[in-house]
């Protein structure tokens, strides 16, 4: 049976807004349309694998109000485990405002709400279940101290960690050289590395760095372009599934998640990486985040 993934993270309410365009500052312009969905880089993670056919623990914070509400309700909708998602009283829930363009390019400002609020008391209260968990996935939409807790506690329960450096922020490479995967965008990996990343052997350049930290192996993500599976020993570029967009919003989670879920299935990672570029590509074909994810059934037919 393949181990359950765990996902430590966060948790938002998705407020989008399609707009013809962008405003300018100091600019009022009227939009076709709105919808409020559920979001979190944690929480979208956490769907895609489990609408595959994954078991997923979530470790979240939510607060006591109505979105706090849906968002566990849409977890118990998706068979996501909720023990160790908590409540925080007198602050709002997470919550990004989305604007979607026609090209289905979007901008996002995210207000961390409750998810401020989960520490690394959180992951040592999750000890026992977290040490049966094939992979812990993890994002910086959380407190730094808790991503760096839950890659030292994988390190000694010998439970391989994956991270996605998304927000880009900086990071001490010391705390992260434990993780088996990471899976940055180029703007990330410069980040981290102070290196250019403007092509692709900029770009493994820069991985190979990491590598020589101690990291595993490094995905980079390069959007409309693909990604790039760069280990200590041979690097592989990975084709994008060509499709013409609606939406990409939250396409890189979809493409995290479910490569966490065929990676525990096979315990082959370019394979993986492929059906992963197909499944995030899958999603982009419908308007909103989470909803856009496909089931198992829906992906096999694509």
């Amino acid at each position: 049976m393949t181990q359950r993934i765990a996902v430590i993270g966060s948790n938002n309410m998705d407020l989008v807004t399609y707009v013809d365009r962008v405003p300018a500052a100091g600019e009022t312009i009227e939009a076709p349309s709105f919808e409020i969905g559920f979001g979190g880089k944690g929480a979208n993670q956490a769907v895609a694998a489990s609408r595959l056919g994954s078991a997923v623990l979530m470790l979240s914070k939510v607060g006591e109000d109505g979105f706090g509400d849906q968002q566990l309700r849409n977890f118990e909708a998706n068979g996501i485990d909720t023990s160790h998602v908590g409540r925080v009283p007198d602050v709002s829930s997470g919550v990004a405002p989305i604007f979607v363009e026609p090209s289905g390019e979007n901008r996002i400002v995210i207000v961390k709400g409750a998810n401020a609020h989960l520490g690394p008391e959180d992951v040592d209260a999750a000890a026992s279940d977290l040490k049966s968990c094939g992979l812990i996935l993890l994002q910086l939409e959380t407190r730094l101290d808790t991503v760096y807790r839950a890659i030292e506690f994988g390190r000694r329960n010998d439970v391989p960690t994956l991270l996605n450096p998304a927000p880009a922020a900086d990071l001490d490479l010391a705390r992260i050289r434990d993780v088996a995967f990471l899976v940055p965008n180029e703007t990330e990996l410069a980040l981290l590395t102070g290196m250019p990343t403007d092509g692709l052997e900029a770009c493994e350049a820069a991985a190979q760095r990491l590598i020589a930290e101690g990291v595993g192996t490094v995905i980079v993500t390069m959007g409309a372009r693909g990604a790039l599976l760069v280990e200590r020993e041979r690097t592989a570029a990975i084709k994008p599934f060509p499709v013409d967009p609606v939406d990409t919003t939250g396409a890189g989670d979809a493409f995290i998640g479910s490569f966490a879920h065929f990676y525990l299935a096979t315990r082959e990672v370019e394979p993986s990486l492929n059906l992963a570029a197909r499944y995030a590509a899958q999603s982009t074909l419908k308007r909103g985040t989470q909803k856009s994810y496909p089931t198992a059934e829906e992906f096999a037919a694509f």
